[in-house]
């Protein structure tokens, strides 16, 4: 595979352990051997596209990080779902004891026992106990005891997942689906569009971006290398509208004199960190993303997000609107 070296290069140190020791530091932490061209190192939802295996069970699981991070119509249907099976064991359990054994069974209110020791499951596990059915033998008055204290954990359980899910601070950042190389000043500058679409206040948001990209050794074999894009502006203390990020190509840049080509080439993605802090939880917000090469649109400009005939209106729909330009 020829691959074009960034004319980064021409501005490293000469002394060998030097350059190995800057090449060490811009590494992310994904190491020089990812060399897959056919995936990201950063998928668009923030997740790093990484599979762990032979791991064991419970590592696996990962249970808490699981339920505080997944959706909140997946959370919801995992508690629905648990309720729905415990309360079904205990009801098992009670037509294994003998469900003649629980006081009011032989009532006709509801069809069949099953339902009965159901509901009267549900009623000793959430304490609630309406006293319509109740145990009448050690055995059933055992089991009714257990199943008040798996009751009492759980609830105490499901309410500690929601005060974590309730008060754990998210950065709701939308990133603008492609990149663009569009002119800038007197040179071309690589730039891409962030917005809150939350009304909540983030302040001292500071952005890193990195160029990933696969470059050959001198014996041939490929190896993943990072380059620290700089910013024309990194940080911001208020974050009120929509920000575009702009990286100018100069002759410093690692991107100066490449080609949609020579991105393709080389596997180029581009690593985005931001982190800032929440106004309402006080609290450091942080999130990620990337940008692979065939998500950069050549010749193309951001289009304005803003309506200014009356009141300033902020459209968050027209954050992907670009339109085509010429380069420098």
């Amino acid at each position: 595979m020829n691959v074009k070296k960034p004319r980064l290069f021409n501005h490293a140190p000469q002394n060998s352990q030097l350059v190995e020791q800057e090449k060490q530091r811009n590494d992310l932490g994904f190491g020089t051997t990812l060399t897959n061209a056919q995936s990201r190192l950063v998928n668009q939802d923030g997740s790093f596209n990484l599979v762990r295996v032979n791991g064991s069970l419970w590592d696996r699981l990962n249970i808490y990080n699981r339920l505080i991070t997944m959706r909140w119509s997946q959370f919801f249907a995992w508690l629905l779902s648990a309720y729905i099976v415990t309360n079904t064991l205990f009801a098992g359990a009670y037509m294994l004891a003998d469900a003649r054994s629980l006081t009011g069974i032989d009532d006709k209110l509801l069809n069949g026992p099953f339902w009965k020791c159901f509901f009267f499951s549900a009623q000793t596990l959430t304490t609630v106990g309406y006293g319509h059915i109740s145990p009448s033998s050690f055995l059933t008055s055992c089991i009714a005891a257990f199943e008040s204290m798996i009751g009492l954990l759980s609830f105490a359980l499901a309410t500690g997942l929601l005060y974590g899910r309730f008060s754990r601070p998210v950065a709701h950042i939308r990133f603008s689906k492609n990149a663009v190389f569009a002119p800038y000043l007197d040179v071309n500058a690589w730039m891409f569009r962030i917005i809150n679409t939350r009304a909540n206040q983030l302040i001292n948001i500071e952005v890193t971006t990195t160029l990933s990209r696969l470059e050959p050794k001198p014996d041939g074999i490929l190896t993943r290398k990072y380059y620290p894009l700089n910013l024309e502006r990194n940080k911001v203390a208020f974050f009120p509208a929509n920000w575009t990020l702009v990286h100018p190509i100069t002759d410093k840049s690692p991107l100066y004199g490449c080609t949609p080509e020579e991105l393709e080439q080389s596997d180029a993605e581009i690593l985005i960190s931001l982190q800032a802090l929440d106004d309402t939880f006080v609290q450091t917000v942080h999130t990620r993303f990337s940008y692979r090469y065939s998500e950069i649109r050549w010749g193309h400009k951001f289009r304005p997000m803003f309506d200014r005939e009356h009141q300033t209106e902020l459209d968050l729909d027209k954050l992907d609107e670009t339109e085509e330009v010429e380069l420098n």
